[in-house]
């Protein structure tokens, strides 16, 4: 679909990459991935068409449509969220009424005129291609994809402009989902998702028909979304085969071969320098030695350029808390008439490090806040152990930072016994670095703000860290540092976050807020996952199980209440023992049940054929009347295919009686 070829781009002065080849097709689903500020988002304007190359060339396909997500930026107004979403079928709803002014032109129009067939054709084939593209369902389409991304039904009909720009974001993010393009281009399409959101997309993405190229930090996501990986590394395009995590094993196999290579070449080098430097002088040697000189000019150096420092932080340790670090009693939280916790008890032991989880809106930060103190139980307690510090990094940390103080001023206050240059190695790489060191906090941004912030926790810890969202605005650089910390850190730790693989990793016991109350599971995230799949499959098992018995004792049960004689009451625990038929009553079963088997097939190509002659319009009569009567097959074969099931069903204890 799009190719680039030989493609250069520059940021002023700078070489972002250059000779840079990529053929991107038609079932794309790749990961673009590289360290900051090599070019990844820029790349992406390109591919968007939002900007040109400085050299090379980009060819596209004719006809492709692509669709793009900046990481922020977008702002929606005038319209209802539903409307506005409603908006990317513009053209199937013109569509639509075209397809109703030509029923109504073809009502009053002479059937056997020129007008009336040339207006009849238009119909027919506009209304086969609304049908073809779905055209019917488009509220529910846009219903299932709001839900997804989050949006309860009262959000539908608001305002955009009502909304903050995360779930703008979500809006527009809803947009490109619809319109289905060929190729969708996202940037940071987590960026502000909750876990449960993030899970719908891996879900809807894994069974997107078209390419799609993502720029994530979330290392699980790209994980389960994508088989091809390119990274902007050396100021060039590396394509590697596979997800994130063996792009990360191929990584370290190309290095290791690169290393090897430039040693092998290092080698052949000073060889070559060696005998033009010893047989220079010689009138004899004078011609070998020239050889040597032209040799060594053709060779193409191999360089290994630097890699970014892995940065190893670990906590200065706290003093240790007793035991037990918090227990919470019967505690509860309302605002006003809206009740958001209720009845909630838990303890929390020394070293615990605790995942909260639950939909948003579910109380996850109210928790959080009522074990700081930042907020007042309605009811109920929260108590700390014995030498309980807590430490509370709030979604909107940077609040309560000192906008007048440096940043690197600020730190080194903080800091217990950290010297200045692994402050900046920190400060590193949570994405600050050089001058932006000696910057006012004032000047810095609400996401910037909040990354230092969390830096600075990291600097002087207490035992008892409440971390609400500390992986955003982070990448994964940042997030790795944090996770080791984390895992070294020898005090308690509960955390939100909606970073599937930081979960996975940190977790040793989950909390689930749901309903207003508190589930506490054991185990790690990995098991909790497992234990929700597990009920979620054991719920759908015994639904389908009701529906399957009320279908058959709706049938059934007419029939035995006229045939069959009142039968005596079973014990209680024992299951009622069937009956052995005549032989004439089960020789007339089966012959039903044969009947049954040749029936059923036969209506099914009924009913395939009178869907083809739907989408061949001959009148306005004729187009309502096969539908009666594809509704009509549809009615029979139902019951005919729940009566041979209740046959079966009775022709199979006949043969256990034997």
């Amino acid at each position: 679909m799009l190719s680039l070829q030989n493609a250069g781009k520059r940021f002023g002065p700078r070489l972002l990459f250059q000779d840079a080849n990529w053929l991107i097709t038609a079932t794309e689903k790749t990961a673009l991935v590289g360290a900051n500020g090599t070019g990844k988002s820029t790349l992406m304007k390109v591919l968007a068409g939002l900007e040109t190359l400085d050299y090379g060339m980009l060819q596209t396909t004719r006809g492709i449509s692509i669709g793009y997500l900046p990481q922020e930026g977008l702002k929606l107004s005038g319209r209802s969220v539903f409307d506005e979403c409603l908006s990317v079928f513009d053209e199937l709803r013109a569509m639509e009424t075209e397809v109703e002014r030509l029923a109504g032109a073809m009502s009053t129009l002479d059937h056997q005129s020129a007008e009336y067939e040339a207006t009849a054709e238009r119909y027919s084939m506009l209304q086969a291609r609304f049908h073809a593209l779905d055209g019917y369902a488009l509220d529910a389409q846009v219903g299932s994809v709001l839900t997804g991304l989050g949006f309860s039904k009262d959000d539908w009909q608001r305002r955009t402009e009502e909304f903050s720009g995360g779930w703008q974001m979500r809006i527009a993010l809803a947009k490109l989902l619809l319109a289905r393009p060929n190729l969708l281009l996202l940037d940071e399409p987590t960026n502000h998702l909750d876990l449960e959101t993030r899970n719908w997309l891996e879900g809807y993405l894994r069974t997107y028909p078209f390419g799609y190229i993502l720029i994530s930090h979330d290392r699980y996501f790209l994980d389960v979304t994508v088989d091809r990986t390119v990274e902007v590394w050396n100021k060039r395009l590396q394509i590697y085969a596979g997800n994130y995590t063996k792009y990360l094993k191929q990584k370290e196999e190309r290095r290791a071969q690169l290393i090897a290579g430039y040693k092998n070449q290092r080698e052949q080098i000073e060889h070559l320098e060696a005998f033009i430097t010893r047989f220079r002088a010689q009138a004899t040697k004078a011609k070998q030695v020239q050889s040597r000189i032209k040799e060594l000019e053709k060779i193409e150096r191999i360089e290994i350029p630097e890699e970014e420092p892995v940065i190893h932080f670990s906590f200065p340790q706290p003093p240790p808390s007793g035991r037990t670090v918090v227990t919470a009693q019967e505690l509860a939280k309302s605002y006003g008439e809206k009740q958001v916790l209720r009845g909630v008890n838990f303890t929390i032991e020394r070293g615990d490090r605790v995942a909260l989880v639950g939909q948003n809106g579910a109380g996850k930060s109210t928790l959080i806040r009522l074990l700081t103190g930042v907020e007042v139980p309605s009811s109920g307690s929260v108590a700390l152990g014995h030498n309980v510090v807590a430490e509370y990094f709030a979604q909107d940390q940077y609040k309560v930072l000192d906008p007048t103080a440096r940043m690197l001023d600020d730190i080194s206050g903080a800091a217990i016994r950290v010297p200045e240059l692994e402050l900046r190695s920190l400060l590193g790489c949570f994405l600050f670095s050089g001058d932006d060191v000696f910057k006012p906090l004032g000047v810095l941004s609400g996401g910037e703000r909040n990354r230092f912030a969390l830096a600075r926790i990291l600097v002087s810890p207490s035992n008892f860290l409440l971390l609400d969202e500390p992986t955003n605005h982070l990448d994964m650089r940042a997030k790795d540092v944090l996770l080791e910390a984390i895992e070294s850190f020898s005090g308690t730790v509960i955390f939100v976050s909606h970073d599937r693989y930081f979960l996975e990793k940190l977790a040793t016991k989950v909390f689930e807020i749901k309903d207003g109350g508190l589930v506490v599971y054991p185990g790690n995230y990995a098991e909790y996952v497992r234990d929700q799949e597990e009920a979620a499959q054991a719920a759908a098992g015994k639904s389908a199980a009701t529906v399957a018995v009320s279908t058959a004792a709706g049938k059934a049960a007419p029939v035995q209440a006229a045939a069959a004689p009142q039968s005596a009451p079973v014990p209680a625990g024992e299951a009622p023992k069937a009956k052995r038929l005549n032989p004439i009553k089960l020789k007339q079963m089966q012959d039903r049940c044969n009947f049954l088997e040749e029936e059923v097939p036969r209506i099914e190509g009924s009913i395939a054929h009178t869907e083809a002659q739907l989408g061949n319009y001959v009148s306005a009569e004729e187009t309502q009347r096969q539908t009666d009567l594809l509704d009509q097959l549809r009615e029979q074969l139902n019951t005919f295919t729940a009566e041979w099931e209740e046959l079966m069903m009775s022709l199979e204890e006949q043969a256990e009686l034997g």
